[in-house]
């Protein structure tokens, strides 16, 4: 079926697409917007694995400030052009994630960035608490291997549940931004400051 520039256009808008993709979900989907948009989610997620390598010199800074005042975060997303950095999508993002940030006050982004001492200091608490609970010893090392994950899931903010949803990751929520726009999307730092506290 022929599909309007106008629709094509709001499509775009609403995506970040490229217009011969918009073209296309809409000839796939009968004109219709809505299926365009998961049309274009399904078919993008294959190809956001791919686009991960790609540089990122453009961007957004979400922010959030917590309704009694008392705690505030900026989050650094990244993209790839200037054209996505402003889409309602990707901004929508930068907010969701600062929310996330200030609910769950994560200490990094990804579980490369733990530091060393945090780890062996974390992995040495596992491991008396283990000791502590009359676990036999030889299983002890996997037993705090897997309490190492699920700090790590607390503590990385890729790795936490999506507060507005807990069957997602954050990092799922994040693939499925970069499946919609078609560039690869990153969170650089995360500032979270509560009154009283030292920054985290």
């Amino acid at each position: 079926m022929s599909v309007s520039a106008q629709s094509v256009k709001e499509l775009r808008e609403k995506t970040g697409a490229g217009m011969m993709d918009c073209k296309k979900a809409l000839q796939e989907c009968g004109g219709c917007q809505e299926k365009s948009l998961l049309w274009l989610r399904e078919k993008g997620l294959a190809k956001a694995r791919k686009k991960s390598g790609r540089a990122t010199s453009q961007g957004y800074i979400g922010s959030y400030i917590h309704s009694n005042g008392k705690i505030g975060v900026m989050v650094e997303l990244k993209c790839e052009t200037d054209f996505v950095a402003k889409n309602a999508i990707f901004l929508e993002l930068a907010k969701n994630l600062a929310m996330q940030v200030a609910a769950t006050a994560p200490l990094c982004v990804a579980a490369e960035d733990i530091s060393e001492d945090v780890l062996e200091r974390e992995r040495q608490v596992y491991t008396h608490q283990t000791r502590d609970e009359g676990k036999p010893e030889n299983i002890i090392p996997k037993i705090v291997e897997g309490r190492m994950k699920k700090f790590a899931q607390e503590v990385c903010l890729l790795e936490q549940a999506y507060i507005k949803d807990d069957a997602k990751k954050v990092k799922d929520l994040i693939t499925e931004a970069i499946a919609v726009l078609g560039e690869n999307i990153q969170v650089g730092r995360i500032v979270r400051l509560a009154l009283g506290e030292d920054a985290a």
